[in-house]
């Protein structure tokens, strides 16, 4: 558990110093999609479900819905789908961690209710809702997840250049505990595709080895470097409220995997 803390703790100064250096610059937002305030995960390693809820939230804020969506009901429901999914208990330094694709795999089978009912700062005393109530709608979770996230309809990609490219791969990580498989793609199309999406004003979610974050914007600095506009998860005590100006070419050179719909990855 010292190690995890350890790695974890170093991970989190690494982002914070980035995010520390980040007012020097002067930056012109190029493209900012509309987003539900910046959640806080806390002392949870929940950054994947909170990164996967914000990037459905802006998908749907795009369409002119609106949904906030609570990423500690999925905590809820963690320990006991991933029991279900592996031989037995993952070891301490995976619990609580997890790829974003996790999330899609979890909604069919444990549903999800607005971030009204389970706020960040929910305890363990309150009850996990039974029926979730929107708009003068009534859902059960299941019902409700499906509403806000349709089986199938999110694409998940990564660059792996030493496997075979349009397949699907294994990302070796301990993170994909579950064997998800990712359609491979080479980098410069897999950054044409974001890139593309983004323009068309799809939000796109970002893995790499120690954070998850939703992109939700693209930017330049003073002296017209490019970054992307991520939403984070960590409050808005942070610069630029909670948001994060991550160079383009770190975002590249750190990323594990992206997920973004269907109708994104194929330019519309």
């Amino acid at each position: 558990m010292k190690h995890t803390a350890l790695c974890l703790a170093v991970v989190l100064s690494l982002l914070a110093g980035s995010c520390r250096r980040q007012p020097n610059h002067v930056f012109t937002n190029l493209l900012l999609l509309p987003m539900t305030p910046v959640k806080d995960q806390g002392k949870t390693q929940l950054c994947w479900a909170y990164a996967m809820l914000a990037t459905i939230e802006t998908e749907h804020l795009v369409r002119g819905d609106s949904v906030n969506l609570s990423a500690q009901y999925i905590g809820r429901h963690l320990a006991n789908y991933q029991s279900s999914m592996v031989n037995g208990q993952l070891p301490p330094t995976q619990q609580q961690r997890a790829m974003c694709q996790t999330l899609l795999n979890m909604l069919p089978r444990c549903g999800l209710c607005g971030y009204d009912v389970m706020p960040d700062d929910a305890t363990a005393d309150l009850p996990t809702p039974q029926l979730v109530f929107l708009l003068g709608a009534r859902y059960t979770p299941h019902e409700f997840a499906r509403s806000v996230c349709a089986p199938g309809e999110y694409v998940s990609l990564t660059c792996i250049p030493d496997s075979p490219y349009y397949r699907p791969v294994d990302v070796p990580i301990p993170d994909n505990w579950e064997h998800n498989r990712f359609l491979n793609i080479p980098r410069d199309t897999l950054v044409q595709r974001i890139n593309r999406a983004l323009r068309n004003r799809h939000p796109v979610c970002w893995e790499s080895r120690g954070h998850a974050m939703a992109i939700v914007g693209m930017a330049r600095d003073e002296q017209r470097r490019p970054y992307y506009i991520l939403k984070n998860s960590w409050g808005t005590d942070q610069p630029h409220g909670g948001l994060v100006y991550m160079p383009a070419g770190r975002l590249w050179r750190d990323m594990v995997a992206v997920y973004l719909t269907r109708d994104a990855y194929e330019g519309r």
